[in-house]
């Protein structure tokens, strides 16, 4: 039994040392010396990158466009997010959140929610008649919700006027 052991230790020494038969011995690559970066010169400016244009807007684009509420938002933890027009392609939102901004394409959803797609694929904004929410897709998790433009509020007051009970006569 111990000789069957001393066989596989030996086994999987010689499977783990590579083999040496016909190859000469390497020397060893001296590291290149550090470059310098050429400092940039007086006058000169860094490339801008281009932006892609836009597709145009469709009128069903245009038509939830006009449905975004613009404007100021307030959100939980009192975070707030804006949107506006976007100022170089009609029928485009652009959501503004701390030092971020994103542009959007603005979908009406069969539900009757409006969904405001980053055109990069990343972020999403969902409003519906009492709050919006901003999402990281590729996170799977919302970034601020409980966001609340004045004509949402105004939407929520008046479903609580019609919750509360009539005044007894």
């Amino acid at each position: 039994m111990n000789r069957i052991l001393v066989l596989l230790a030996a086994a999987s020494v010689m499977a783990l040392v590579p083999a040496a038969h016909g190859q000469t011995p390497t020397k060893p690559t001296a590291a290149k010396p550090a470059t310098k970066t050429p400092a940039k010169k007086p006058g000169t400016k860094a490339a801008v990158p281009v932006e892609a244009p836009l597709p145009a807007a469709s009128s069903e684009q245009i038509d939830a466009a006009n449905m975004a509420l613009l404007g100021d938002y307030d959100c939980e933890f009192d975070q707030k997010v804006s949107l506006a027009p976007y100022g170089k392609a009609a029928g485009y939102i652009e959501v503004k959140q701390k030092a971020q901004a994103w542009v959007m394409k603005p979908v009406l959803s069969s539900t009757g929610a409006l969904r405001l797609e980053d055109v990069q694929g990343r972020m999403l904004l969902i409003q519906i008649a009492n709050k919006s929410m901003v999402m990281d897709t590729k996170l799977g998790q919302r970034v601020v919700d409980g966001c609340t433009h004045e004509k949402q509020r105004a939407f929520i007051a008046t479903q609580t006027d019609l919750l509360s009970p009539a005044p007894a006569k």
